[in-house]
């Protein structure tokens, strides 16, 4: 017992010495020194710091099960429910609804229409025109379809002369714009999906496009139309095929202004099916254009020549070349 006691009391004269030097340390001074006790610098609030922590004086506190509120919320009336909610002081229970999403295009074609081979080549009156023609007559009941259900929610709709003025001039704008390239904001408005925007305006960077507009050989009309749901029954889309067979010129140059591809002065018969689509439950709804169709037996366009560094003198030795004999002798080579 005796070592036991010596221990303790040795125990407390090393507490107090260490708390005596750390003293000295920090005030700088030697001195009698109190070290620092257990109490709180506030004993007039000993009670209330004791209640805090006893459980004999702890405040019970009544927390909402939401689990039965939701029950009893089937049972009772709006009034009586807020009327509950309000005594409570508490927000009334909402199911969970997910992050709502709006969608405002398909993203594919619908039944893509598969154009009669040789369109716009083959005479009605011959044995293929004629074909072309039963053919088109057997796929007409479901476009007819397709357009009556457009008008089930647009009462307006008519498609002669209506909408394929408006699809013309669509297709013009898109088209005009996408050769100035300086008003973005316009020209993604004319287009349903971005894959379109991207599409249309692929691999014509550091180029400049000329494009110019002179005549329709054939009117344009409407030879496809389908309307389909997303997701819901109600939320309806409508896609309408459009073919147009005019006279255009294309003209790129390359970053040299070197011509690469087309024509300015060489107009050539364009045949294209072009797709107009619209959120037709959608009462801001509008046309766009949706995507085009290229048939499989349409010839392919030819590949515009890669271009590299300009060779300035390479090119002109050919122009020198090009010219008659008299005005080789004007012509002076570039320094290099």
């Amino acid at each position: 017992m005796q070592s036991i006691h010596t221990v303790y009391t040795g125990l407390n004269k090393l507490q107090h010495l260490n708390c005596n030097v750390q003293n000295v340390l920090t005030i700088g001074c030697v001195g009698q020194t109190r070290c620092r006790s257990n109490k709180h610098y506030k004993p007039e609030f000993k009670k209330l710091r004791s209640q805090k922590v006893t459980t004999r004086y702890v405040l019970k506190v009544d927390l909402p099960d939401y689990e039965k509120d939701k029950m009893d919320s089937e049972d009772y009336s709006p009034e009586k429910l807020r009327t509950r909610y309000k005594e409570k002081g508490i927000q009334p229970t909402r199911p969970w609804i997910e992050r709502s999403t709006f969608i405002n295009n398909t993203g594919s074609l619908i039944e893509p229409y598969v154009p009669p081979e040789g369109d716009g080549k083959i005479s009605p009156i011959s044995t293929a025109g004629a074909k072309q023609k039963i053919e088109l007559l057997k796929k007409k009941k479901e476009t007819w379809q397709a357009i009556r259900k457009i008008r089930q929610n647009e009462e307006e709709f008519e498609l002669y002369p209506e909408f394929i003025t408006k699809a013309q001039d669509i297709y013009l704008k898109a088209h005009t714009t996408m050769v100035k390239l300086k008003t973005k904001k316009i020209f993604f408005n004319m287009l349903q999906k971005k894959l379109m925007w991207q599409e249309m305006v692929h691999n014509i960077d550091s180029k400049t496009l000329r494009w110019s507009f002179i005549k329709s050989i054939e009117p344009p009309r409407v030879v496809h139309a389908r309307v389909t749901d997303v997701i819901t029954q109600d939320n309806l889309f409508a896609q309408i095929t459009v073919r147009f067979h005019t006279k255009q010129t294309l003209s790129v140059f390359d970053r040299f202004g070197r011509l690469i591809f087309g024509s300015d002065v060489i107009a050539k018969d364009v045949l294209e099916y072009v797709v107009f689509e619209k959120h037709i439950v959608n009462q801001y709804g509008m046309w766009r254009i949706h995507g085009k169709i290229i048939p499989d037996w349409m010839p392919p366009k030819e590949p515009a020549p890669v271009t590299h560094l300009l060779n300035v003198e390479a090119e002109t030795v050919t122009a020198i070349e090009a010219q008659p004999d008299e005005s080789k002798s004007k012509i002076v080579l570039p320094d290099a």
